[in-house]
């Protein structure tokens, strides 16, 4: 099973998208994968269908107070996915004087049922998100061709750094994917070019382009693949998944 968290510490980036269409690009390729949704703002849950969660739906808040994994797990028609919803921000108080391990101890249980877990992280530096990298194998960044989100990945890379050295030194960057690009935009070529000699060797050749079929299709709760399946949107995320199978980082 390998444990891949998604993340930038900027917001609006492309991030629960990524995480949502790589899922459920994935499942389609016919491998056992979970989506778990550490970021409290619960976009993920959002786009898999669950607009709210009542008392009774065990959610990722549960499982970081004790409540087995697989417990929490909900399907769908497209994924699993372990949701989320604000109330997981009282989580990160919590968690403050816990050790990094909670989220890390809670999938070991479910090593033999997936081959892969997507964990969409909060767009910032947080106690979620340290938890959710010490329990990933790798990380993909998605960027936004602009510069501020250039500066978040460097950020990021140094808290990356940080979790290898004190908690996680498996922990491997496993590529880059530049989000709502227009190769027509010289910007968008100059931040690709940043990112390319930042990274060299981890930025991947995918890039995913504004859409609007990638706009509406959180609102249908389905990923790109169903929703709109002959959009641009699902030809590049098609392609990223398979770049990511092809490498051999995913």
């Amino acid at each position: 099973m390998k444990v891949i968290a998604i993340t930038n510490q900027k917001g609006g980036v492309g991030k629960s998208t990524t995480a949502y269409n790589v899922g459920a690009g994935l499942t389609r390729k016919g491998l056992k994968v979970l989506l778990v949704d550490a970021d409290p703002l619960g976009d993920l849950s959002t786009m898999a269908g669950y607009r709210e969660l009542s008392e009774e739906d065990l959610q990722l808040y549960d499982v970081l107070h004790g409540k087995p994994m697989s417990e929490a797990i909900h399907k769908t028609e497209e994924v699993e996915i372990v949701p989320s919803d604000d109330f997981l921000s009282i989580a990160e108080i919590d968690l403050v004087n816990e050790s990094r391990h909670v989220l890390r101890d809670a999938l070991k249980g479910l090593q033999e049922q997936y081959d892969y877990v997507i964990i969409d992280c909060p767009p910032s530096l947080n106690v979620l998100t340290y938890d959710a990298l010490v329990a990933s194998d790798g990380v993909i960044i998605p960027c936004q061709a602009d510069y501020l989100p250039l500066k978040g990945v460097a950020r990021l890379r140094h808290t990356i750094e940080e979790v290898k050295a004190k908690f996680n030194p498996g922990l491997e960057v496993m590529g880059i994917v530049v989000t709502r690009y227009n190769d027509r935009r010289r910007l968008d070529q100059t931040v690709r070019e940043s990112l390319e000699r930042g990274f060299s060797g981890k930025l991947y050749e995918t890039t995913i382009p504004e859409n609007k079929a990638l706009a509406e299709a959180p609102g249908a709760g389905q990923s790109i693949f169903v929703f709109s399946p002959r959009s641009k949107g699902a030809k590049h995320y098609k392609a990223l998944v398979d770049e990511i199978l092809e490498k051999g980082e995913g």
